[in-house]
C-alpha cells in the first residue's frame, strides 16, 4: 500500500482537455461552400469529445457508452477485432502489447526524435521505424503482425467521434474542425488534417487548443483585454498571450512543451511505486506487463482523486503474482 503525498494535486487538477469547445469553431456553416453540418473534435493525447452548435451554444455529445469524453486508446485481439475507447482500455491488463494509447506522442514525429525514443520505454507495445524514418506501432491482429502510423491510430479515434457526432444527429458527418497544442509544428498539424482524411473527414481547420479554450469559456466578449490561456493536458502543456479587440482575437505569443503532460505523471507515479515496492518486497516487477499495466491504471486513478482529496492510497493485492 502506498500513499501519494498531496503535492501533486496542482499538477495533475488540470490535466485533460479543457472544459468545453468554443462556439465559433463549430459552427455548422463555416462558408457557403460546406454542405451539412460541421463539428468540432478535440483529439487528445488520453481522451477525446465531439460537440456540435445548437443555437448558439456548443453542445458535447456522449457516445455510446454515455461518457462526454472517449479514451484515445485503441486495441487489437487474438480474434482479430478492433476495440477503440472504452472497451479497448478496459482489456488493457490481459493484451497490454496490442492496446494502443497516447499515439498523438508519436504524430508527424520521427522514429529518431528523442521524446519517441523515450516513450518507447514506457510503452507496452512496440515502435518500430518504417524506411522514411516514421514511427510506427507493431501489434498482433488476429495472430497477424500488423503496423499503425499515429495517424491511422487517430483516425479510428476520430471515426468513433464521427459515429457518434452521425448517431446524435442523424446524418452524414463529412466535416470537421480539430484541435491541436498551440506547439505543434507543420508536420504535427498537416499529420493531424491527414488522420482527419483518413477518417472520412475534411478538416476544414485546426485550431489551437489554448485558443479554442478562451472561446469556450466566452473570452471572446471581452474588449481590450489580454488573456494568458494555460493548457495542461494529457501529453502537452501550452500557454498562449492572446489580445481581444473588438472581439477579435490576436495570438501574440505561444509557448509550451509537446511532451509535457498527464502521461508524464503517471510515468513518474508508476516508477515511483516499482521502486518502493522494489524496496520493500525485494521484488522487481518491471518485467511485468500485466503488472505494469496494473500500476498504471492504479497511478492513473490516484493522479484523478488528487484533484479533489488531499491524499490516496494505491493498494493493489497480489500483484506480484506467484513471486510472493
Amino acid at each position: 500500500m502506498f500513499t501519494t503525498a498531496r503535492s501533486l494535486r496542482t499538477a495533475v487538477s488540470r490535466t485533460g482537455h479543457y472544459g468545453g469547445i468554443p462556439r465559433s469553431m463549430i459552427a455548422r456553416n463555416m462558408n457557403s461552400k460546406v454542405n451539412g453540418p460541421v463539428v468540432g473534435i478535440d483529439l487528445g493525447t488520453t481522451n477525446s469529445c465531439v460537440a456540435v452548435m445548437e443555437g448558439k451554444t456548443a453542445r458535447v455529445i456522449e457516445n455510446s457508452e454515455g461518457a462526454r469524453t472517449t479514451p484515445s486508446v485503441v486495441a487489437f485481439t487474438k480474434h482479430g477485432e478492433r476495440l477503440v475507447s472504452l472497451p479497448a482500455k478496459r482489456q488493457a491488463v490481459v493484451n497490454s502489447a496490442n492496446t494502443v494509447f497516447a499515439f498523438k506522442r508519436l504524430i508527424g514525429r520521427s522514429f529518431n526524435d528523442a521524446e519517441v525514443q523515450q516513450d518507447k520505454k514506457h510503452w507496452p507495445f512496440k515502435v518500430t521505424p518504417l524506411p522514411d524514418g516514421r514511427p510506427v506501432v507493431e501489434v498482433e491482429n488476429g495472430g497477424k503482425k500488423q503496423r499503425f502510423s499515429a495517424e491511422e491510430l487517430s483516425s479510428m479515434v476520430l471515426v468513433k467521434m464521427r459515429e457518434t457526432e452521425e448517431q446524435f444527429l442523424n446524418k452524414k458527418v463529412n466535416h470537421a474542425v480539430v484541435t491541436v497544442p498551440a506547439y505543434f509544428n507543420d508536420a504535427q498539424r498537416q499529420a493531424t488534417k491527414d488522420a482527419g482524411q483518413i477518417a472520412g473527414l475534411d478538416v476544414l481547420r485546426v485550431i489551437n487548443e489554448p485558443t479554442a479554450a478562451a472561446l469556450a469559456y466566452g473570452l471572446d466578449r471581452m474588449d481590450n483585454a489580454v488573456i494568458a490561456v494555460y493548457d495542461l493536458g494529457g501529453g502537452t502543456f501550452d500557454i498562449s498571450i492572446l489580445e481581444m479587440q473588438k472581439g477579435v482575437f490576436e495570438v501574440k505569443s505561444t509557448n509550451g512543451d509537446t511532451h509535457l503532460g498527464g502521461e508524464d505523471f503517471d510515468i513518474v507515479l508508476v516508477e515511483h511505486i516499482l521502486k518502493e515496492f522494489k524496496k520493500e518486497s525485494g521484488i522487481d516487477l518491471s518485467g511485468d506487463p500485466m503488472a505494469i499495466q496494473r500500476i498504471r491504471e492504479a497511478a492513473e486513478k490516484a493522479k484523478i482523486e488528487l484533484s479533489s482529496t488531499t491524499q490516496t492510497e494505491i493498494n493493489l493485492p497480489f500483484i506480484a503474482g506467484g513471486e510472493g
